[in-house]
């Protein structure tokens, strides 16, 4: 692995610049798309009717007029560095993956856009960017079958890029400029950061840099005198703060404490060491903003791009030719959050006032966002109930794709806004974002009433799953478990849906027919319950503690400057007042959500799935645990479960034999093809793992 050099890159910016100045572009978009590797894919297997598959890597360099009202609400890009004809530049990495003969594929594009640098992936688990063997697509298999072209390229300012030895990129991240001061002079402001077992390795540390991890940069100090930054300590979440004294930490690095410092104004060094079973706060006075929002305008130019002109600025073609027919876009948890602001942000319409994308499947995303449209932006942080909970990325301002009035905060706005280039949209949450990532807001308005989608939207559960549609079940009937965990763990990526929801949406997009009917828990049908009445209702069973807590969320006050559109946050933490009132799903007598797609391993189940887990001793017990879920199988017999005390009836009770069970899975299969949540092909290999199982053999 190593770093790419970047003098060859900035004399290809300078020539890529100058050849545009003598081109006259009339407009802000991609000025150079330069393929630097061009590779065969998986010794040259053919994909359905699109034939042999071929790797494409380079760099996009681009170029915005800050004036252009589509740009202009992009925070510091004013005071971004101009070029000669007043333009700010910025460039990514791409990947694109795509028939060799391109007149074989189906004229469509399948943008994935990456998470945090890592090439998404269906499945989660074989991302097309590193596959060298047909059996590296994995369940990917799908877009390559359907020929699509796909594509995904860097949008997150903040990473450290990475390189394999031929060149190739290991991750996708952008290159954007640093906003200063008119004179040239350094901006600076708040940054907070927390460092949890989050970040922290369970044997502690005595240091981090700043961000908390190493593969992302961290916001330069502008003041290392500790004296004038803030570094607290507290045992819990919401436990007091105890001020750590100046003279026990020190900007820089110390590998093995105080005697090992070595000064940084990158890096954080607590003489005493970071402990993994606390949460540490350091507010301090960063400098050097990072244009971050600069990533949206890299999808949109980079999709655009691909999806319409024949060659870029510079007189280089378009590798798919441009005209292509159809445009989608998928994310998966932050950058489902990602989506869903690029959507609201208006960065679904190119300069040219084109859609960008016909259809964008944000996944595991809640009512999250983003929020890089921000001054020191931070999109590695999350909210969790158990972690960083007023912290961005976070919920907040727009949950709705309807507009709608929001009745905590009086904001009346909604996701979607802009009909001439709204995108269709599937959102597919797993049970962790109601949990922790407010995806019940979708459907409510935070003070228990009911809120209908747009037509052009439908929400989809898939039911008793964790974070990346994680469950126990068929070919992971034991449970795994974690460290900071108490409950079992599921094992299994159950992406069968998401399968199912690219022929559907292409299916809606490109040929008019409607897709299945949303499929979310809400209030309308009593599929969304008050946490109490949930944790009564739920079967209790030694082995399985059910959640006290979910992640609240309360309306926050990040000061005058900052507002749902994002801005300057001034206020660090933030205040909070008024909360919203949220919900859980209600489960069956199983412990299983009655609501949602309920995939076969929920229909045909081995156990208990959710989405949810709690601390285990030690570690902040009370709370939840992360986006972890929950795994306990059922007993194998009634006198099992019975000398245990389980009410869930045992696998002998459910199918009586082997038989029996894959007669299940194979109803169950039926049931969801014709519900239109599984593929035949899926249904059929669920037979088959069935009656390869050994379940009551």
């Amino acid at each position: 692995m190593t770093s790419k050099p970047v003098l060859q890159a900035g004399l290809v910016v300078r020539a890529v610049a100058a050849a545009a100045i003598v081109a006259g572009a009339a407009q802000a978009r991609v000025v150079a798309f330069v393929v630097e590797h061009r590779l065969s894919f998986a010794g040259g297997v053919s994909w359905g009717r699109a034939g042999p598959y071929e790797k494409l890597f380079g760099t996009a360099f681009m170029e915005v007029d800050p004036r252009d009202p589509l740009n202009a609400g992009i925070v510091d890009l004013d005071r971004a560095p101009r070029n000669a004809r007043g333009m700010v530049e910025f460039s990514t990495p791409f990947f694109v993956l795509k028939p060799v003969n391109m007149a074989a594929g189906n004229g469509k594009i399948f943008y994935t856009v990456n998470n945090r640098g890592g090439p998404l992936a269906i499945d989660f688990a074989h991302p097309l960017m590193f596959a060298q063997t047909a059996a590296d697509v994995g369940d990917n298999d799908i877009a390559l079958n359907m020929g699509f072209t796909v594509v995904d390229a860097g949008w997150e300012g903040d990473l450290v890029q990475r390189f394999a030895a031929d060149g190739t990129p290991l991750n996708l991240g952008a290159s954007v400029p640093v906003a200063r001061q008119a004179d040239g002079s350094p901006i600076t402001g708040l940054m907070r950061v927390e460092y949890s077992d989050r970040n922290l390795p369970l044997s502690g540390t005595h240091t981090l840099n700043l961000e908390g991890t190493a593969g992302f940069r961290s916001y330069e100090t502008a003041d290392t005198n500790t004296a004038h930054a803030i570094f607290t300590v507290r045992d819990d979440v919401d436990a007091p703060k105890a001020a750590i004294a100046s003279n026990r930490w020190a900007f820089g690095s110390c590998p093995s404490g105080a005697a090992s410092l070595v000064p940084s104004t990158f890096d954080i060094c607590y003489f005493d060491g970071f402990r993994a079973d606390k949460i540490y706060e350091l507010i301090y006075t960063a400098k050097n903003p990072l244009v971050m929002a600069l990533g949206f305008a890299t999808t949109r130019d980079v999709a655009s791009f691909l999806r319409y002109e024949p060659r870029d600025s510079q007189g280089n073609p378009n590798p798919l030719g441009g005209g292509l027919r159809r445009s989608y876009a998928t994310g998966a948890s932050q950058t489902g959050g990602y989506l869903r602001d690029f959507m609201y942000m208006g960065f679904n319409e190119d300069e040219s006032h084109r859609k960008v994308f016909d259809a964008i499947i944000p996944t595991i995303a809640g009512t999250d966002r983003v929020f890089i449209n921000v001054r020191f932006a931070d999109p590695n942080v999350w909210s969790d109930q158990d972690d960083r909970h007023d912290l961005l990325q976070n919920s907040y301002g727009v949950f709705t794709y309807a507009i709608h009035t929001d009745p905590i905060s009086g904001i009346r706005d909604g996701v979607l806004k802009r009909p001439a280039t709204d995108p269709l949209v599937f959102q597919i949450d797993s049970e962790s974002e109601i949990w922790q990532l407010r995806g019940g807001l979708n459907l409510t308005d935070g003070a228990a009433n009911p809120v209908q989608l747009p037509d052009g939207v439908r929400m989809y559960f898939v039911s008793s799953t964790a974070h990346a549609f994680i469950a126990g079940g068929l070919g992971a009937q034991t449970p795994g478990s974690s460290p900071l965990c108490a409950n079992g763990t599921g094992g299994r990526l159950t992406t069968e849906t998401a399968r199912a929801a690219l022929v559907a949406i292409d299916q809606w997009s490109d040929g008019g027919i409607a897709p299945p009917r949303s499929n979310y828990p809400s209030l309308d049908d009593g599929t969304l319950i008050e946490l109490d009445d949930a944790g009564r209702k739920f079967p209790s069973r030694p082995g399985l503690t059910f959640p006290t807590v979910q992640n609240e969320l309360p309306l926050w006050n990040f000061g005058p400057l900052f507002s749902v559109v994002g801005g300057v946050i001034t206020l660090q933490p933030p205040l909070f007042s008024k909360h919203y009132q949220q919900f859980v799903p209600r489960d069956d007598k199983d412990g299983l959500n009655e609501a949602g797609v309920r995939p076969m391993e929920i229909r045909a189940p081995l156990g208990t799935s959710s989405g949810w887990n709690v601390r285990a001793p030690g570690h902040r017990p009370g709370n939840l645990c992360g986006l972890t879920g929950s795994y306990l199988p059922f007993a194998q017999t009634r006198a099992q479960r019975q000398a245990t005390g389980d009410p869930r009836k045992s696998l002998e009770e459910r199918y009586r034999d082997h038989r029996g069970f894959v007669d299940a899975v194979r109803k169950a299969g039926r049931e969801l093809v014709k519900e239109r949540f599984l593929l035949q092909q899926d249904a059929d290999r669920y037979v088959q793992q069935a009656e390869a199982s050994d379940v009551l053999r």
